[in-house]
C-alpha cells in the first residue's frame, strides 16, 4: 500500500470502518460518546481533550471541568484507545521553584517531539493565553510557562521542527467567546522565545466565517502538512464549530495549498448538539498509521463529552483536492 502519511505505523490504532452506504470522509464512531460528562466522581464534564501513542497503548491530557466548575487538566492511560483510566486528581506541575502546583487550563493538546511529549493548553491565569509544558512518562508533568501574551487561544505545536525551529500554531483572540479569530503561525528556537509570526488562514464562506482555530498536531504527508482544524459560524442561538481541513506548505506551513470548501463533520448527533455549548464539535487530536492511512480523531462534543472520528488520508486529502476553495 502506497504510505501517504510520513510516520511510524500504529497498528492498534482505534479503528472502525466507515459504515455501509455513508458519503462522508470522516465518520463517527459507534461507540460515542466514549467517555462520558460524569467518568470521574466530581467531573461535570470531560471534553476537548488530547491522546497519544504511548508505551504499548496510549497516554493523554483530558479537560476536566469538575463540579465547582474548575478548568484542570487530568491525565489518562488507555491500552486500546476506547476504554481510558482518568486520575481522579489533577495534575500538578512541576514549577521552576521546584514546587508542584494545580493549574487552571483548559483544551489541551499533546505533541511528541523526538523523546518529549509536550502539552500546549489555554492558561487562564492572567489569560486566556497558550502555555507550555511536558514530561516524558506521564507521571511527571514539568512547566515551561506562558509563551505567548494575551489573548491567545489553540496553541498547536508541529511534531518536528521547520526551518531548524520549532513551529506552532495558534489563535490570536480577546477575553470573551470571541466572535473573531485567524490562524497564525509562530517560530522559536527554544520553545520559550517565540516569533516571526505568520498569517495562516482567516475566516471565509458560512460554516467558518467567524474563526478558525488549528486543532490536533499537523499531519506530515507526502502532499503537505495535513491541517484539521475547527470553524465557527453564528446560528440564531450561538456558535456553531464544525470540522474542517486544510493541506500545507511542507517547508513553508503558513501557505495553504488547498483548503477544503465544505466542512467535514458539523454537531448533528445528540451528544454533538446537546450539552454546556450546544452544537459543538471540537478536534484536539489525531492518531495515524502510516502503514494502512488510518487516521482517528479525538474531539469534544457541545463541550461536554470526548468522542471518536475516524478518516482514511488518501480519501481525504482526494476530496480536500477536489473541492478546495477557489480563490
Amino acid at each position: 500500500m502506497k504510505q501517504t502519511i510520513i510516520g511510524n505505523s500504529l497498528p492498534n490504532i482505534p479503528w472502525e470502518e466507515k459504515p455501509e452506504g455513508y458519503k462522508g470522509v470522516v465518520w463517527r464512531s459507534a461507540h460515542n460518546p466514549i467517555i462520558p460528562r460524569d467518568f470521574l466522581p466530581n467531573s461535570n464534564s470531560i471534553f476537548n481533550s488530547a491522546a497519544v501513542p504511548f508505551e504499548n497503548g496510549f497516554a493523554g491530557v483530558f479537560r476536566v471541568d469538575d463540579t465547582a466548575r474548575m478548568l484542570r487538566l487530568h491525565k489518562g492511560k488507555s491500552k486500546d484507545g476506547y476504554n481510558w483510566e482518568l486520575d481522579e486528581e489533577p495534575i500538578r506541575l512541576i514549577g521552576k521553584d521546584g514546587v508542584r502546583h494545580k493549574v487552571m487550563g483548559y483544551d489541551p493538546r499533546v505533541c511528541k517531539i523526538e523523546d518529549t511529549y509536550y502539552i500546549s493548553f489555554c492558561n487562564c491565569v492572567g489569560g486566556p493565553t497558550v502555555a507550555l509544558a511536558y514530561t516524558k512518562d506521564f507521571e511527571d508533568f514539568y512547566e515551561i510557562g506562558n509563551v505567548l501574551l494575551p489573548f491567545n487561544r489553540n496553541g498547536v505545536l508541529f511534531p518536528r521542527k521547520i526551518g531548524g525551529k520549532y513551529a506552532m500554531f495558534s489563535r490570536p483572540s480577546d477575553n470573551g467567546s470571541t466572535p473573531f479569530g485567524d490562524i497564525f503561525y509562530s517560530e522559536s528556537p527554544d520553545l520559550v522565545h517565540w516569533g516571526e509570526h505568520k498569517h495562516v488562514m482567516a475566516p471565509t464562506g458560512v460554516w467558518q466565517n467567524l474563526k478558525v482555530g488549528a486543532g490536533p498536531v499537523p499531519i506530515e504527508t507526502t502532499e503537505g502538512w495535513l491541517l484539521i482544524y475547527h470553524g465557527v459560524n453564528q446560528s440564531c442561538s450561538g456558535f456553531v464549530y464544525s470540522v474542517g481541513a486544510a493541506i500545507l506548505d511542507i517547508d513553508k506551513p503558513w501557505k495553504v495549498k488547498y483548503r477544503c470548501e465544505p466542512y467535514l463533520l458539523a454537531p448533528k448527533e445528540l451528544y454533538e448538539c446537546v450539552g454546556d455549548v450546544p452544537n459543538v464539535v471540537f478536534p484536539c487530536a489525531a492518531l495515524t498509521d502510516a502503514e494502512t492511512g488510518r487516521i482517528a480523531i479525538y474531539y469534544g462534543g457541545a463541550d461536554t463529552v470526548v468522542c471518536l472520528a475516524y478518516a482514511q488520508v488518501d480519501e481525504l486529502i482526494a476530496f480536500i483536492k477536489a473541492n478546495a476553495i477557489r480563490e
